[in-house]
Order: structure tokens, then sequence, then C-alpha cells
């Protein structure tokens, strides 16, 4: 690679700890990628605006006719590696140093680590998180509690490693090619790719994705390309890298046997990705009065259009010998509280157990403490490493089923909870945390999304609440001012003034008469801003 270095611009300094993660052979790569393919992801970008507005305008997705073939013909996915043919529980976290460490360690399967909705791309955090990659690949990583002293270190047998870069909407704005921020995509996963697939590959493993966020084959048709011109670039075999794609959008969710279709030789399997999937549901149909959703705790996943989801999920993947991963577990152990744990503790298995029985091949949770449970459902549920064999042929989900609506109730209880949830959660991505325990449950960007795409779909039709009340701008704006000055009195210094520019922001995102794609691209120029009167030394701290 000879690509031109003075073409690139890296806006704060690079800390001395940084240099190698940055090196000019790294840049050189993440160049090549960004010169081969930006042209095809902004493009890729303007047809899901051009495919937005034909649903503002009453448009529906289906099952695509030009792609019938694929849906109809027999064909499968190339084989997966011996460490990725169990993954009955898989532990998610962001790309913080003690984090790696403690989830690499757990009893879980699989350990993903997100540089996507559970991490705020702080310049710090995303380079930082490459460092800690780097370190845990090679053994190395360690990291020693300051309060208690307490030294964390790498078992010698550990879960297997995957890593989730951000989505194709999302920019590194820290990095510039040609005075244009490159893709956050192509920055998360060229840099990872770059120093660790050899390493990896001595190991006995290999570089393994999660993909976040597609919307259309064409996107991943874009991420296979990538990954077959990435494995050139470095003189990889061909089908080294394996990627599972979360079907978390529902235009993806007609698209499924497509997804796999164009990663072929790369695929490691599809995942339901269900909170960002009931966003996307609400997002799409976002000017349709007949498609706006009730709380958010009564669409579960026994609602029609998410169960229609989950066994078309289940049945394209076995079809095709690919792994169906199961969704999140959100709830974190209650301590002091031994009823209310136990009863949290009930609520994940029964949830477990459901994905088992519907044929999941593994499933998510979001806290060590809950991998026990989960455990429990798959091993009692699945004799196998995994059950790829139960084909799933009586299903037969129609488009009908995808978009049926549940329906239900919406409470003030439920806009107080959406705008507390999504304050607080808002609050602490801007101070550099997108993994946040609120009320016992982990939430991170996609759940934050639920609740202001919620805020937003029912201020928009006026939607009456169980007491009566209308959902209007003077009601919200009065249970805002109720919640955060409740959120307010728990807080002081850097938290108070980081809240205030939370409830601006989520305040203007609620009552634009626009639907911002994206809760994190608004609060991502919001955390540029921040940065600029932070000292990068001080911001560049080693966790």
């Amino acid at each position: 690679m000879n690509a031109d270095r003075v073409r690139l611009t890296i806006i704060p300094p690079v800390q001395a700890h940084w240099q190698y993660i940055l090196s000019p052979q790294a840049l050189d790569f993440i160049i090549a990628l960004e010169d081969q393919f930006r042209h095809t992801r902004l493009n890729l970008l303007e047809k899901r605006n051009e495919r937005q507005r034909l649903f503002d305008k009453g448009a529906l997705p289906d099952f695509l006719p030009e792609t019938i073939v694929i849906r109809e013909d027999s064909w499968g996915i190339a084989p997966v590696p011996c460490d990725l043919q169990d993954r009955r529980v898989e532990i998610t976290g962001p790309v913080e140093r003690k984090m790696i460490i403690n989830a690499l360690n757990c009893d879980a399967k699989v350990f993903m680590a997100d540089f996507e909705d559970s991490n705020s791309p702080t310049w710090h955090n995303d380079m930082q998180g490459q460092v800690n990659l780097y370190d845990a690949v090679r053994k190395s990583i360690s990291f020693t509690d300051p309060k208690s002293n307490k030294k964390y270190v790498l078992k010698e047998n550990t879960a297997t490693l995957m890593v989730r870069p951000r989505g194709w909407h999302l920019n590194e704005a820290h990095v510039l090619l040609d005075g244009m921020p490159v893709s956050a995509s192509i920055f998360d996963f060229g840099l990872f790719f770059f120093h660790n697939a050899k390493q990896l590959l001595e190991q006995g493993s290999g570089p393994y994705f999660y993909l976040p966020k597609l919307q259309s084959h064409l996107e991943a048709r874009l991420w296979n390309a990538i990954f077959i011109h990435a494995q050139n670039l470095l003189g990889i075999e061909q089908g080294t890298i394996k990627a599972t794609v979360l079907i978390e959008t529902i235009t993806a969710a007609f698209e499924m046997d497509e997804i796999l279709y164009e990663l072929k030789e790369h695929s490691a399997g599809l995942n339901c990705g269900r909170w960002d999937y009931i966003f996307s549901f609400i997002k799409k149909f976002r000017n349709h009065s007949g498609f706006v959703l009730p709380d958010r705790q009564e669409v579960t996943m026994s609602s029609h259009f998410l169960n229609a989801y989950v066994q078309l999920l289940i049945k394209t993947c076995h079809r095709r010998n690919a792994h169906a991963m199961g969704g999140m577990a959100a709830q974190i152990p209650i301590k002091h509280d031994d009823k209310a744990n136990r009863l949290a503790l009930e609520k994940v298995l029964a949830d477990k157990q459901r994905e088992v029985q519907a044929g999941h091949d593994g499933t998510w949770v979001a806290h060590p403490g809950l991998i026990p449970v989960a455990l429990q459902a798959f091993n009692e549920g699945m004799s196998g490493a995994n059950q790829i064999a139960n084909k799933r042929n009586d299903v037969d989900i129609t488009s009908h089923d995808l978009l049926t609506v549940p329906q239900g109730t919406i409470t003030e209880s439920s806009v107080r909870n959406n705008i507390r949830v999504g304050i607080q959660y808002l609050t602490a991505w801007l101070m550099g945390n997108g993994c946040v325990p609120i009320n016992h449950l982990m939430e991170d960007a996609a759940t934050a999304e639920i609740c202001r795409a919620q805020l937003w779909q029912w201020l928009k039709f006026s939607q009456k609440l169980e007491g009566g009340q209308i959902v209007n701008k003077a009601l919200f704006c009065n249970l805002v001012a109720d919640e955060v000055q409740a959120l307010m009195a728990d807080q002081e210094g850097l938290t108070q003034t980081c809240m205030q520019k939370a409830k601006v922001l989520f305040i203007e995102m609620i009552l634009n008469e626009e639907f911002n794609e994206f809760l994190t691209i608004p609060a991502y120029a919001q955390l540029l801003m921040d940065e600029e009167f932070k000292s990068w030394d001080d911001n560049s701290k080693s966790s």
C-alpha cells in the first residue's frame, strides 16, 4: 500500500500509548479501505433516505420480488470455525479495559466487544478501546483497580472474542481523509483487523465481527466487499473473516435470506437485535397513525410482530446452516432485595427458555450475573453445540405477520419513564459512558432510542393516555420539568451540567417536526463540541 498519508488528518493529538495503533501502516490500510468504499457507503445512505421518503408517503416494506430466486434456491453459508460452533451464551459490553477482562474470563462462550451502542465514541474511548483489544488478543491485558488495588488478568481459557464496529451512518469525526470524516465502521473494523487478524489466526481463532443496523442486503454486500479487500491487502485467506449480522431493522427482516447470501463465505449467522428492531419499527412508520406502539413494557417478545420476526429468523438461518442468535437480557442483579432479584431472574429464565424452545442457538446477556440463568435454559433445552438441525419447516411468515401492530395502552407513567431513562442515558453518554444501569436494567443507545421515538410519535399523533390526558407539547414539557428536577436533586457538578445539555438535546429531538434518524448523530455533535473545551491530555488518560 502506497497511499498518500498527507491526505489524512487526525485532529486531536495522538497519545504516546496509542501511536502503534495509528501506525503509518495501519493508517495506509484505513485509507485504502476508505478510498475503495466511501462512495458506495454514501450512496447506500442516500438510498436509505429515498426509501424512508416512500414510507413517509404510505409505502410499506415487503419481500423483494427481484430476489425471489435467492429465497427459493437451496444454498448454505460456508462452515463456521470450531470456536463459533457453540455460542449458547454470549455477553456484550463496551471496550473498557476491566469489562473486557471480566467478560473474557466469565463462563460465556463469546464476548462481543462493542464500539457501537454501549460505547460513547469519545476519541479516548475509541482509541483506548483499540489498545485494550490489542492487549486482550495477545493475552497481555491487565487492570489494577485504583480504589481496591485489585488486579485483573486473563485466565488461560477465555471466551471467543467478537467485535462490533459502529454502524454505516456514523462518522469518525476525529479522522479526516481529503477533509471529510472517515466511516466509523471502516475505522473500527480496519484498525482491529489490521492489528489482530493474523495474531488471532495463530491462536486457532480468527477475526470475528458483529455487524449492526443493516437496512438492506446491499449494505451486507458492501461489508462483504470490504472483507474481501481487507483480506487481500493483508494476504489472508478469503473466508477467514466471519460476521454475524444483527437483524435490528424492519427492512432487514424482509431480506434475511439475501443478507446471508451476500455474506455467504463470511457469514456466522443472524441475531435478533430486539431493542433496535422495536426502534426501527417506530422510526420507519413514524408518519403512519396506524403504527403507534403502546407502552414499551407492553411490547414483549410474545407480541405477534416480534414473535413472527423471531420465527422467520430461526427458520431462515437454519435452512442456510447458520446460527440463529437470540436477543439481549438487559436485567442486572438487584442487590439488597432478594425477592426482587429472584423475580427478575425468573423473568430472564422464562425468556431464555422461550428462545431455546423456539430454536435459537444462543442468546445474549448484559451482565455476568445472568450467565448461569441463560446457561441453565440452553443446557436443558439444547443437547448439542447448537440446534441448526431443527429446520423449523413448520414456520410460514407473511409480510402481514411482520407488520402487525401490537395493541395496548399508553400511560403517564410510561411517558415519564421514557423521559427519565432517555435523559439519564443521554447524560451518561455525553460524559463518556454508553452503557448505563438504570432501574436494574442495562440501558444502551438502542433502548434510549425507543424512549425518544415513542415520545416523538405519541406527541405527533396526540395520543390519549390511559387517564384521559392528551400527549401534547405542554404536557411533555411539564413532565420533563418534573423528571429533570427529581433527577437533578441527586446530582451535582459536572453531572448537572451534562444533564442540562442532555435535557436540551432530548427536548429538541422530541419537539422537532422532522424525526432525527439516530439519537447518536446530534449527540455526537454535542460530544465533539464538549471535547473542544477539554484538554486532550485530560481526556486521554489510560483506563
